[in-house]
C-alpha cells in the first residue's frame, strides 16, 4: 500500500509516496535521485548499496523505508562535496584506491562509519570493517592504505 513516508536523508527531510516495504535502495535511486549507492547482489552481502544509519552501515537493500522514519540516513553524497571532500575522499584520489569504482561508494560510507565510531584504527580494524566489502579490482591494499591515510588527516586536523 502506498503512503507518504518521511526520511531523514543526508541531514534533510525527505518526503515520498512508495509502498512502506520499498527498499531504501530502491527509494534512494528512483524516487530520490540519490544514485551513489548501487545495486549489487540484493542480499546485503556485497556491500555495494551501503548506507549509514543513525550511525551504523547497513545494506541499503535489506532496509525497508516504513521502518526507517525518525532515523538518520546518510549516503555517500552526504560526505563530502566538489568543494569541501571528506579526508577519506581525498585520501582516495591521492592513493588512487580504486579502479572501476563501482564498489567505492560502499566502501567510502563504511570507511566513514568505521572513523566516526573508530579515529585511530589499526589495519586490522580497518580490514574487519570492511570485509563485507566485495571489491573485484584487487585494490584492496590501496583501500587499506586510503582509510588509514584519511584517519591521519582527520586526527591531525590537517587539509582533507
Amino acid at each position: 500500500m502506498l503512503r507518504e513516508v518521511q526520511l531523514d536523508i543526508n541531514g534533510e527531510p525527505r518526503r515520498v509516496r512508495v509502498d512502506d516495504t520499498a527498499s531504501l535502495l530502491d527509494v534512494l535511486r528512483n524516487h530520490l535521485e540519490l544514485k551513489a549507492a548501487r545495486y549489487g547482489c540484493g542480499a546485503g552481502q556485497c556491500g555495494t548499496c551501503a548506507v549509514i544509519v543513525d550511525g551504523e552501515e547497513r545494506a541499503s537493500c535489506q532496509l525497508e523505508v516504513g521502518n526507517l522514519e525518525g532515523r538518520r540516513i546518510t549516503t555517500l553524497e552526504g560526505i563530502g562535496t566538489p568543494d569541501r571532500p571528506h579526508p577519506l575522499q581525498t585520501a582516495f584520489i591521492d592513493l588512487q584506491a580504486g579502479q572501476c569504482g563501482y564498489c567505492l561508494a560502499g566502501i567510502l560510507v563504511g570507511a566513514k562509519a568505521l572513523l566516526d565510531r573508530n579515529p585511530d584504527p589499526n589495519r586490522a580494524e580497518i580490514a574487519e570493517a570492511l570485509s563485507w566489502h566485495l571489491c573485484r579490482c584487487a585494490v584492496h591494499n590501496r583501500i587499506m592504505a586510503a582509510v588509514a591515510l584519511a584517519a591521519k588527516r582527520i586526527r591531525e586536523g590537517g587539509p582533507s
